[in-house]
């Protein structure tokens, strides 16, 4: 038990940002929603959330919330992530019409100790 306490102790989450290409919102909820958060749970990538804005930035950016059991963790799972032969098909065959994303920002977190998530 302690080593899984010990895990839990080190989980980061990561917020991400995607800004999409003018009328691409669409296409890439459909890939999160068909693909992506399934591939991301085969390789230890645990979705909390996703989130559209309101305002302006509702017609093209997603933000999501994932967790990682460590950092470590969270360069493997991306190193995976990206050369998973099946990501990389959705990648290319959703982006056959054209390129889907224009701006990804990244930002790890770590919980405050008085988060009601850790």
């Amino acid at each position: 038990m302690v080593a899984s306490n010990a895990r839990a102790a080190d989980r980061v989450f990561e917020l991400r940002t995607y800004t999409t290409y003018d009328g691409k919102l669409a296409a890439l909820k459909a890939r999160f929603r068909d693909h992506t958060v399934a591939i991301f749970n085969r390789h230890g990538m645990t979705s909390i959330g996703y989130w559209v804005p309101d305002g302006e930035k509702s017609k093209n950016t997603l933000i999501y919330i994932i967790a990682h059991p460590s950092m470590e963790e969270a360069k493997k799972h991306w190193d995976e992530f990206r050369n998973d032969p099946e990501w990389k098909k959705v990648s290319a065959d959703s982006e056959k019409d054209g390129k889907i994303v224009s701006h990804v920002d990244s930002v790890y977190m770590t919980p405050a100790d008085f988060s009601g998530i850790k």
